[in-house]
């Protein structure tokens, strides 16, 4: 991936963070600390976004740590 292509995977990821922020009133690195714990969602409809979420604060943190990883 190109640096462009990491900042912009970077900036709609914390859109969507910010999406699941506003929903259920938890910033997302303390709802993955608690989701990466086994802590189970509080309502049955919530599975899917939680799963969602999760996968989307992985990829942000891998997209921070690819982008740090490129030369200067």
């Amino acid at each position: 991936m190109t640096l462009l292509e990491i900042e912009e995977d970077i900036e709609a990821l914390g859109l969507e963070l910010g999406l699941y922020e506003e929903k259920y009133g938890v910033d997302s690195g303390e709802f993955y600390r608690t989701y990466c714990r086994g802590v189970e969602p509080g309502e049955e409809s919530w599975v899917m976004d939680w799963a969602d979420w999760a996968g989307a604060y992985k990829t942000l943190l891998r997209r921070l740590e690819q982008k740090k990883s490129l030369p200067a």
